[in-house]
């Protein structure tokens, strides 16, 4: 990739940081970048395939990764994992159900409550879309030196606890009349 672009897009040069052509932490950060563009960009064409938009497939993701971890994921927990009110949980569990990618069903251990769970479609249209991409990017991570692994991993973890500590910012103000 050129290394004016950033996923399709010109890259600014010293925008965020005083950036000298070798500077390996801001290359790193621009690899970072594109990264979360691709991941972006994929999801968005994974949903478009699979005739759901993007929340639909956060939601399916939730639920396949509460399963494998015999978590039962509940309507209340799913509608906080995706920050979205109750209503609108409602109406994407409906979407999901008569698409067959998501069944409702009582709690195994509380049956009051009701669970959300995975169909065999669902699992098979996500494999079947996935499968090869996690193994690419296995090959990818395996491409790392052992002996940077652990470095790699630990710079990863460090930019999530910024990116999760990150607090959510006061309202913009408007700018003043004229000036843009």
């Amino acid at each position: 990739m050129d290394a004016r672009t950033t996923a399709g897009e010109p890259q600014r040069r010293g925008y965020w940081y005083d950036e000298e052509e070798d500077d390996s932490a801001i290359t790193m950060l621009a690899a970072v970048r594109r990264l979360r563009q691709a991941d972006h960009d994929l999801r968005r064409r994974i949903s478009a395939g699979m005739d759901m938009n993007t929340t639909d497939l956060e939601a399916l993701r939730h639920v396949i990764a509460h399963e494998a971890a015999e978590d039962p994921l509940t309507l209340l927990r799913l509608a906080r994992l995706l920050g979205i009110s109750g209503a609108s949980t409602s109406k994407l569990l409906d979407r999901l159900t008569r698409s067959g990618h998501l069944r409702r069903t009582p709690h195994p251990t509380d049956r009051r409550a009701l669970v959300v769970l995975a169909t065999d479609h669902a699992h098979e249209q996500v494999r079947d879309r996935l499968a090869t991409m996690h193994d690419r990017m296995l090959e990818a991570a395996q491409q790392v030196p052992p002996d940077y692994r652990r470095a790699v991993a630990e710079f990863l973890g460090a930019l999530t606890e910024q990116i999760d500590e990150q607090s959510v910012p006061e309202p913009l103000t408007p700018a003043p009349r004229g000036r843009r």
